[in-house]
C-alpha cells in the first residue's frame, strides 16, 4: 500500500488544480471533531489530499452554506463520521443528503453507534420534505458498507488508517474511470 500512496500523492501533486477539494468529512462536530474527523483531515493533508473539514476550510465570514454545499458538489468522496448524537444535527443531514444526491461515493464511518441507530427524528424543526430527504439520504447511508469503531475499545490509528486507505483506493477507481471516460470523448476514428 506505500507504494500505491507515493504513486497516487505524485499523480494528485500534478493535478491539484483540478478540484478545491477530494474529500469532504461530514460529522457531528460535539462528538467528533477533536478526534477522528481532525485526525482524518489531517492524515489525509499529510497525503497530500485535499480534505474539507469546515472548521479547518472555512474563515470567518465565510457563508455557510455556500462553502459547504460548494465542497460537497466538487468533493469526488464523502466520508460520513456517524456518532450519537449526529441525527441531531440539521446541518450533518443535510450534508450527508446532498452528498446522497449529487450520487458521491460516500464511506460510513459508525463511531460509537450501529447503523440501526441512525434515526431522523421530527422535532418540528424541518419540513415534511426535508424530513424525507435526510431519512432516505440515512437509509442509503445505513445500507452502504461502511467501518464501525467502539471509541473504547478501538485505536485511532487504526480507523484512521483503514478509513484513509478505502478513501485512496476510491478516489483512485474515479480518477481511473474519469480518465478512461475522458480518453473516449476524445480519441479521434482512424480512417482508412
Amino acid at each position: 500500500m506505500n507504494l500505491q500512496r507515493q504513486v497516487f500523492r505524485q499523480n494528485r501533486l500534478r493535478n491539484q488544480a483540478i478540484k478545491p477539494c477530494d474529500v469532504f468529512i461530514n460529522h457531528r462536530g460535539i462528538d467528533t471533531k477533536r478526534k477522528v474527523a481532525t485526525l482524518l483531515y489531517d492524515h489525509l493533508s499529510r497525503l497530500n489530499l485535499r480534505p474539507f473539514l469546515d472548521n479547518k476550510n472555512m474563515k470567518p465570514g465565510d457563508k455557510l452554506f455556500d462553502n459547504i454545499n460548494r465542497a460537497i458538489r466538487n468533493c469526488k468522496v464523502g466520508v460520513a463520521v456517524f456518532s450519537p448524537t449526529y441525527c441531531q444535527s440539521y446541518f450533518c443531514l443535510h450534508e450527508l443528503a446532498l452528498m446522497m444526491e449529487t450520487k458521491k461515493k460516500v464511506i460510513p464511518i459508525f463511531c460509537d453507534i450501529k447503523p440501526s441507530q441512525l434515526l431522523v427524528i421530527d422535532d418540528g424543526k424541518c419540513s415534511a420534505n426535508e424530513l424525507r430527504r435526510f431519512s432516505w439520504a440515512l437509509e442509503e447511508a445505513k445500507f452502504t458498507v461502511g467501518l464501525t469503531f467502539d471509541s473504547l475499545k478501538g485505536n485511532w490509528s487504526d480507523i484512521v488508517t483503514s478509513a484513509s486507505d478505502i478513501i485512496i483506493r476510491s478516489l483512485m477507481e474515479i480518477d481511473y474511470k474519469e480518465q478512461r471516460h475522458w480518453r473516449r470523448q476524445n480519441s479521434t476514428p482512424m480512417l482508412i
